[in-house]
């Protein structure tokens, strides 16, 4: 007599798919993942290609900042050291220019609705923020918060002063007047290295 051959039975491998996506599916619940977290900065609209393009946009000494972070994470502002602690306020004054120094951002007048009518504006300061390739990323995040911690200071004095209240508690129509008060501008250059090889 002839043996048979045996086969030998197949796994049953339809459950494996099914315990695989349920063991990924209890990963991605239960695993935190970090969240990247930035500078929140709008990007100026791209240019009309039909208005002619200034090759020379001139701005006057006394309405720019100039802030400066070294290799070594050392800051200067204008022409003198400062610490990260003392540059908010030294920003806050530059801004607003409450007692209309020469050497600080010219001021005109502007007509905001909302805040009364004609208001002396100091809208053409720029604060222009360069720093060395060298920079450690914790000391050019330092500089960028001290510098939007004063204009946020200086809207939420704004809002309280015209107002009565914060700056976030105000409707949009109150918040833009106060925007076109104060203005942001705060400019970033290219990294340079200085010195060294």
């Amino acid at each position: 007599m002839a043996r048979k051959k045996r086969t030998m039975p197949g796994v049953n491998a339809t459950s494996t798919a099914d315990i695989a996506f349920m063991l990924l599916i209890f990963f991605l619940t239960t695993t935190s993942m970090n969240t990247d977290k930035g500078l929140a900065r709008r990007l100026p609209p791209p240019p009309d290609p039909s208005v002619k393009k200034q090759d020379d946009l001139k701005v006057k000494e006394r309405n720019l900042l100039q802030v400066r972070i070294n290799k070594d994470n050392q800051l200067m502002v204008g022409s003198e050291y400062l610490e990260v602690s003392q540059l908010k306020a030294k920003a806050k004054e530059f801004i607003a220019n409450p007692n209309d120094d020469a050497n600080l951002p010219e001021k005109h007048v502007k007509n905001i609705p909302l805040l009364g009518g004609d208001v002396m504006v100091a809208e053409n300061h720029i604060i222009s923020v360069t720093n060395d390739v060298g920079t450690s990323y914790q000391a050019y995040i330092d500089v960028q918060n001290e510098l939007v911690a004063a204009y946020n200071e200086l809207r939420n004095e704004a809002a309280k002063a015209h107002f009565g209240k914060n700056y976030a508690e105000c409707d949009e129509d109150q918040k833009k007047a106060i925007r076109d008060f104060i203005p942001q501008k705060i400019s970033e250059a290219e990294p340079k290295k200085y010195g060294g090889k």
